[in-house]
């Protein structure tokens, strides 16, 4: 049990395996909270939300916690997670959220990165272990024999000569407008699921078109450009199967697919050695960001993938003044991650334990509305 250092002014516990502690330490001084999750509980859940439940739009961490726990369970504690788009609302990485992929891209959609990349992602896998790495979409499309590969997923790489990009009903009613490219559009229905394949059947004539409908529980394939893809999608026939598997690179261990993915940036701790330092040449990370003191959260887990941390330290008071990122990855480490990544910061950084707001915001209207969390739950017993 690795022991917060400085003085603790709460600890409790919030569950069996749950625990939360408040303290400060007077090297910054910082005051930080702490939520530490025994995995191995099997009424314990890790859960990453969108605000409002969708994939554009803003929401207070204790605003997400408050629906959850009044629709599908007992939220225990909650954090801010990736970095967002202040406008829409909408998150920079990869999003998959209980099983289903909400966004899925090659090159995090971030304006700025020093160079164009993925950054670190949080996972969990089917079985409950922890993950963390850059992963990318890993998708593609079967029909006749022919694949497709799938660049991006509910996410128009607009200015780019050609791809192929899956929208699912999580993206809105219609494909966006594209009148910069040639664009033909399938129209996929439902049909089942085979393992980690999905099904579609295809419906009514390929579109020369963008802006398609599409239908709930369904999707569009839409190809950009005149090149193979393009050739391929319209070569799609009405009453066609098609087959989509959605996977990442790198492979999730043990040929798991990925139950929940959320992003952040940069990686902080790869197997307990600090790469904080390394993260503007890793992660193209910018100095005002990782190299200044800021309000932070980060999230980990243990050697043993046991254990889970979710962290945050206040910033930009004289009680607290925040973290460097290699100040944030010493403190984790300390306190006994293994692997750890930095979530939004600043006016992001919330910490919500038992529907209380515990940290102290920076921004002067106080909570801000974010674009997802990660919860941590009790499932409803049986």
């Amino acid at each position: 049990m690795h022991v917060p250092p400085g003085h603790t002014t709460a600890a409790r516990e919030l569950a069996p395996g749950v625990t939360y502690s408040q303290f400060t330490d007077q090297r910054g001084p910082w005051a930080i909270n702490l939520v530490r999750v025994d995995l191995r509980r099997a009424n314990i859940e890790i859960r990453s939300v969108r605000a409002l439940d969708q994939l554009r739009g803003r929401e207070r961490v204790s605003e997400m916690v408050r629906r959850v726990t009044a629709n599908d369970g007992r939220v225990l504690a909650a954090v801010n997670a990736d970095f967002f788009n202040l406008e829409t609302g909408e998150n920079e990485n990869n999003q998959v959220i209980a099983g289903e992929w909400w966004k899925g891209l090659k090159i995090t959609d971030s304006p700025y990165d020093t160079y164009d990349n993925a950054h670190v992602q949080f996972g969990m896998d089917a079985e409950r272990r922890p993950l963390m790495d850059r992963f990318i979409l890993d998708g593609k499309a079967w029909d006749r024999g022919t694949m497709t590969p799938i660049i991006t997923l509910n996410f128009n790489q607009s200015g780019k000569p050609e791809g192929t990009v899956l929208y699912t009903s999580r993206y809105g009613a219609t494909t966006p407008r594209d009148t910069s490219r040639r664009t033909v559009e399938a129209v996929l229905m439902p049909a089942g699921k085979r393992g980690d394949t999905l099904l579609f059947v295809r419906r009514g004539a390929v579109s020369a078109s963008s802006g398609s409908t599409i239908p709930s529980g369904g999707a569009v394939l839409a190809a950009y450009g005149s090149g193979l893809r393009a050739q391929e999608v319209q070569a799609m026939a009405d009453g066609d199967t098609v087959k989509i598997l959605l996977t990442t690179l790198p492979r999730v261990p043990r040929g798991r697919a990925p139950a929940m993915i959320v992003g952040g940036w940069p990686r902080i701790l790869r197997d307990g050695e600090n790469i904080a330092g390394d993260a503007a040449t890793l992660e193209g990370t910018l100095s005002r960001n990782a190299e200044s003191r800021h309000p932070r959260t980060a999230i980990g887990f243990s050697r043993d993938s046991s254990t889970l941390l979710l962290l945050t330290v206040d910033g930009r008071s004289e009680s607290s003044g925040g973290m460097t990122l290699v100040e944030l990855a010493n403190v984790m480490r300390e306190l006994g991650a293994w692997q750890a990544m930095n979530f939004d910061g600043g006016g992001s950084t919330t910490m919500v334990v038992e529907g209380r707001v515990v940290n102290h915001p920076s921004d002067k209207e106080g909570e801000r509305a974010v674009g997802n969390a990660v919860l941590v739950v009790v499932k409803p017993s049986p």
